[in-house]
């Protein structure tokens, strides 16, 4: 196996010159460089980078938790911190935690042994254990898409109650007077300030929020269809749905149809979360989130902290959401609820 000692033979220059074009510390001419990087290909020199690590107690690895790697949205996120942790020369790992509050601990506790150098952590819920371990532990951290109470770690997210507003008060300005929510876990910040968005915009239209149907579920298809069942087997139905993210309007959709329901001459819909351009329904009217920024910035914050000298307070940087109205919505067929199809049973797949 080739040696630092071998390149620096092979290239005619000292030890000291291989180890600055390896590492990019100091100035070396474009020519040495050349040379330096020519014997290494010759020779397959690999440096070695645990080596190097451990003299500078840095692995140069960030780790991106996420809760759903399957949605867009995270998959958006992910792309906007490895490009800003690359250009800084970091890694990142990325590990999925369903939702799972005992996962996420889990693999906290993976990432500390490890030795990765930030987490950056979509929490499963509004609990601080997993920040209290990494703070043990001299970690630190930066809170991506959700808001936690303590207040005391670096946050990037848009604006859900916003957002929420926003969508809400589209459906208002269209005619809707019954307007369901299908939300995410209630125990989660995102669905919790999607609610406050549509409460305030509800009220702010004279419409009291207690008389409509506010359901909580989980961010996922399943949860968007069972919930949506429920809507349709209720006494009198809305005539809009707002949907808490992609997912769950996913699952709307397919029940929605299922029940002979067209969108939006039955029931208009508008959804929390864009989707990236080449997903199946561009029809739908949404809140866009700026999710490769949540990302970027997130990781800039990380690497900003990791490179100070100083303590940094903990900052939080909340995005603005945007509405993007397309053919999910349109005014109600009436002003007033409208009753459930005699005898359909919403749950059971047509024959």
């Amino acid at each position: 196996m080739s040696t630092l000692n071998d390149v620096a033979r092979l290239a005619g220059v000292s030890t000291m010159t291989v180890s600055r074009v390896v590492n990019g510390n100091g100035y070396t001419s474009p020519a040495t460089q050349a040379r330096v990087n020519q014997a290494i290909a010759e020779l397959g020199y690999m440096p070695n980078v645990l080596a190097r690590q451990l003299r500078s107690s840095r692995t140069k690895t960030l780790a991106l938790v996420l809760t759903d790697i399957a949605n867009p949205f995270f998959t958006t996120i992910a792309r906007g911190v490895e490009d800003a942790a690359r250009a800084q020369g970091y890694a990142v790992m990325f590990c999925n935690t369903d939702e799972s509050v005992d996962l996420e601990l889990e693999y906290v506790r993976v990432l500390i042994q490890r030795r990765v150098d930030g987490v950056l952590l979509v929490p499963a819920a509004d609990s601080s254990t997993s920040l209290d371990l990494l703070k043990t532990h001299k970690l630190p951290a930066v809170v991506l898409d959700r808001r936690l109470r303590s207040g005391e770690v670096d946050e990037v997210r848009a604006d859900s109650e916003g957002g929420a507003y926003a969508a809400v008060r589209h459906l208002i300005d269209l005619g809707h007077r019954q307007i369901a929510v299908l939300a995410g876990p209630e125990s989660v910040s995102t669905s919790a300030d999607r609610v406050a968005g549509y409460r305030r915009a509800m009220l702010e239209a004279g419409i009291d929020p207690t008389t409509q149907q506010i359901l909580f579920g989980q961010y996922t298809e399943a949860s968007g269809y069972e919930m949506t069942g429920r809507l349709l087997a209720a006494p009198t139905r809305p005539t809009a749905i707002f949907a808490g993210n992609n997912f769950i309007a996913f699952g709307a959709i397919q029940a929605l149809r299922e029940s002979g329901l067209e969108i939006p001459d039955d029931m208009s819909i508008v959804v929390f979360d864009d989707l990236p351009q080449g997903w199946i329904m561009p029809f739908l009217t949404v809140i866009a989130q700026p999710a490769y920024e949540i990302g970027r910035l997130a990781a800039e914050m990380m690497l900003e902290r990791l490179a100070s000298e100083e303590p940094i307070e903990p900052r939080t940087i909340v995005l603005p959401s945007s509405l993007i109205v397309r053919r999910s919505s349109a005014p109600p067929r009436s002003t007033s609820a409208q009753p459930a199809p005699a005898g359909a049973n919403p749950m059971e797949n047509p024959a």
